[in-house]
């Protein structure tokens, strides 16, 4: 794209905006969202590039959806373009809690907020099992054993042995810094050799 750095950054902002502004179900949901728009509509970024994204911004403290919206700005448009994205990522947020917060004793008592959140989870759950189903999808594209070995036992140790998502994270870091590290070492080990 040839656009000027305020017509990027204008561009990241709106995007951003109505991801946050209109998407209900918090991160998995943003993930999947920001996929569609920055990959399929906008061809910014590549599909492993979000997949890398997704995957850091799950793994950092913090709401995911801030998370992946200051790595998409960071990639997109630098330093500003992250933080353009991080505030038109948290300004809906904070008007809709901030309203939320002066009317909760009528949104409490509500009924038709109550049933419309109750129908708000089933697209929710939707939106998520869509983005698992990417996130899967990416992971066997690559056609790498490890990785898919790491898919399925973070499945399995969530699913069937309940063990907290933070150890997962946590575990898998650590096998990505080992095989990070092991290809370092044959990089310059085949370096010495060529030498």
């Amino acid at each position: 794209m040839n656009d000027s750095r305020a017509a990027r950054l204008y561009r990241l902002f709106v995007s951003m905006l109505s991801l946050a502004t209109f998407t209900f179900g918090g991160g998995f949901v943003i993930v999947s969202l920001m996929k569609r728009r920055f990959v399929e509509e906008m061809h910014l970024l590549d599909e492993d590039e979000m997949l890398d994204i997704a995957a850091i911004a799950q793994s950092c403290p913090g709401p995911i959806m801030v998370n992946a919206a200051v790595l998409v700005g960071y990639r997109v448009a630098g330093v500003p373009g992250a933080l353009v994205s991080a505030l038109a990522s948290a300004l809906p947020p904070l008007v809709i809690i901030s309203i939320i917060a002066v009317f909760y004793a009528q949104f409490r008592e509500n009924r038709y907020v109550a049933i419309a959140l109750q129908v708000m989870r089933a697209g929710v759950a939707a939106v998520i099992f869509d983005v698992v189903v990417d996130l899967c999808r990416g992971v066997l594209k690559t056609r790498r054993a490890l990785y898919i070995l790491m898919m399925a036992a973070a499945f399995v140790a969530s699913v069937l042995l309940d063990v907290p998502a933070t150890t997962i994270i946590l575990l898998c870091l650590c096998v990505g810094a080992c095989q990070a590290a092991a290809m370092l070492l044959r990089a310059r080990k085949g370096g010495r050799h060529a030498l």
